[in-house]
């Protein structure tokens, strides 16, 4: 790891070994939050209770903070402490540490958001501890918390994006929980469509030939994304449900609903995935005779930056709390889920780790849920925290290592934005497959 020079390296291990004792000195009030937030279980938007054992967090459990309820959206809140040390007239570091609190429909927090808060409101605990000591930090630094609601659906990140809510952050920390630790997972971009057939009711057996059926619309649709999977790209994605039939066996449905999410490993290659896919939709329309409408959801989720440096760091002080990253190539280099996340990497540098909760179960699972809720889960959740509290020590001690994350996301962002460039200008289209090829979503 790189230093600025013995004493600073002396003070940021003490800062290290500090923020870590204040994270296991709360560690009760912190799993109170998380078991809290677990209990409640709220969907996309609807996290007002949530919303609100955060900010009590952050005004009554801990001191210090500067609070905001309601930060842009009505259940995101954000929590500032600082700005302390260096000149009171220079630069200021603004580090950020995310969490998210939402839940799934049905199976509550099967994707373990309540840890993922628990790391956030961790993280900063021990941030704040172990700069709050410091006479004379290296340079001024303000540590900032956001709460970032509906990642589940929605988008809120790239809501708060919109309305320049993580204006004036420097780099953003997160973790998610997963079955297995990995400072990085190539997450995928991601689209959602919901689409709508209407045909005309009839009675299905006197005169169904009178009636348009609905139900055939959205089967056909089915079938024929099911067929385009053959000529799909090994790591696109595409899958969904229908969510509405019709009403009863005798009556030939007037209506049917479906809804699919469309993956792609680069933002790039979601608008070739998505015209296969509408031709498939509307196809299914002109055959039966239905119209059809398609919604695509209020946002797309882009894919993760990669940020080299965060993540080497990131690596080497988690090995130093005992923690063992995963090996297996196909996990690490297998695109899987998406979030929300990936958006905010392209307008902030920041690091999305994966962390073990002590259980095998998959996520979006009722196995998951009970693990995310557990004793046992406490223990990694808090190391995680520790390990990204560690992380950004790193960057706030060492100048170069904060250039270095700096030039990373420039160069990451730069090689995004050329390859969508190049495959806008190259008339590669969605018939010309050429080009290169656990999270929440």
């Amino acid at each position: 790891m790189q230093t600025a020079d013995k004493c600073n390296q002396d003070q940021l291990q003490q800062c290290k070994q500090k923020a870590g004792c204040c994270i296991d000195s709360a560690k009760d009030t912190l799993f109170a939050l998380s078991k809290d937030i677990w209990s409640c279980a709220e969907l996309a938007y609807e996290e007002k209770q949530s919303h609100d054992i955060l900010v009590r967090f952050f005004t009554e459990t801990e001191k210090g903070w500067s609070v905001e309820s309601h930060y842009k959206l009505d259940t995101a809140f954000r929590a500032t402490w600082g700005p302390t040390g260096g000149n009171a007239g220079g630069d200021t570091l603004n580090i950020g540490f995310l969490c998210e609190y939402d839940a799934l429909p049905g199976i509550g927090h099967a994707c373990g958001h309540n840890l993922i808060a628990e790391v956030g409101a961790a993280a900063a605990v021990g941030m704040k501890g172990a700069l709050e000591p410091l006479v004379d930090p290296p340079v001024r630094v303000t540590v900032t918390v956001i709460g970032t609601p509906a990642e589940e659906e929605g988008g809120g990140k790239i809501d708060l994006i919109e309305a320049g809510g993580f204006e004036g952050l420097d780099l953003v920390f997160m973790a998610h929980p997963s079955q297995e630790d990995a400072a990085y997972l190539p997450d995928m971009a991601e689209d959602d469509v919901t689409v709508k057939y209407y045909g005309k009711a009839s009675h299905a057996a006197a005169y169904p030939w009178e009636g348009i059926n609905a139900l055939d619309a959205a089967v056909l649709a089915y079938n024929n994304l099911s067929v385009l999977r053959q000529q799909l790209k090994p790591d696109w994605r595409l899958h969904g449900i229908i969510k509405h039939g019709g009403v009863k066996p005798n009556i030939i449905p007037a209506f049917s609903e479906l809804v699919f999410y469309l993956r792609t490993p680069k933002r790039r290659d979601l608008p070739f995935l998505r015209e296969k896919a509408e031709q498939c939709f509307r196809s299914a329309a002109m055959a039966t005779g239905c119209r059809v409408e398609l919604q695509y959801g209020p946002h797309e989720y882009h894919n993760i930056l990669l940020n080299k440096t965060l993540t080497r760091l990131y690596e080497e002080n988690g090995k130093a709390l005992g923690i063992e990253f995963t090996t297996d190539e196909q996990v690490l280099n297998t695109p899987s889920g998406s979030t929300d996340f990936g958006n905010l990497s392209f307008v902030v540098p920041g690091i999305h780790p994966y962390f073990y909760i002590g259980t095998e179960a998959l996520n979006h699972t009722e196995e998951y849920t009970a693990a995310a809720g557990s004793d046992k889960a406490q223990f990694f959740t808090l190391r995680t925290a520790k390990t990204l509290v560690m992380t950004a020590l790193d960057v706030l001690f060492n100048p170069e290592l904060l250039k270095q994350v700096k030039e990373d996301f420039r160069l990451s962002k730069l090689k995004e934005e050329c390859e969508v460039r190049r495959e806008n200008g190259s008339g590669s289209g969605p018939g010309q497959w050429g080009g290169a090829a656990s999270a929440s979503r």
